[in-house]
């Protein structure tokens, strides 16, 4: 199950590179058209479209791989047994907020093509299709959170933490 896991947030993470590639390829685009004296419609929205698409299908590999800022200010002064507790409060609250989190965003785009809502710039562009990559990625991070709350909840060294207890350097 680890093995499957660890390949869907990779997955998530090139598909966010990929994002990332199309917003850069919607910008250059756009700047192109501005000094050549040609227009493609959406270029701006689509540029925003891609960003956020990477935006929300990097948090799971990242979360995986300790780079979301931790505040630990308390959690670097307190004893074993308050630590594991605060560890499992804050993966459990946070494991609610991601879950909410994925369900509105499922639920919007499900919305938005039972409604066909379409976007009001001049391409038109059916909505749930850019929504669909928030939602995807809200749903990796869930999954990716849940994960980390089992990890916790089995006593297993969490992966944002070196072998000799240092915070990662996002902490």
């Amino acid at each position: 199950m680890r093995h499957v896991l660890d390949r869907i947030y990779g997955a998530a993470a090139w598909m966010a590179a990929l994002f990332m590639i199309g917003t850069l390829a919607m910008i250059l685009l756009s700047v192109s058209g501005r000094l050549l004296d040609f227009h493609i419609r959406g270029t701006d929205a689509y540029a925003g479209y891609c960003m956020a698409a990477a935006a929300f299908l990097a948090l799971a590999h990242t979360l995986k791989h300790g780079e979301h800022i931790r505040v630990t200010l308390i959690l670097d002064h307190a004893g074993p047994r308050l630590r594991h507790a605060l560890e499992l409060w804050s993966h459990a609250a946070g494991l609610f907020c991601a879950v909410l989190l994925a369900w509105f965003a499922l639920r919007l785009a499900w919305q938005s093509f039972q409604f066909n809502d379409i976007s009001q710039g001049t391409d038109a562009t059916p909505l749930w299709i850019p929504q669909l990559g928030m939602a995807l990625g809200t749903v990796i991070f869930a999954v990716a959170i849940a994960d980390e709350l089992v990890a916790v909840l089995r006593g297993d060294k969490l992966r944002h933490r070196a072998a000799d207890g240092e915070p990662a350097r996002s902490e």
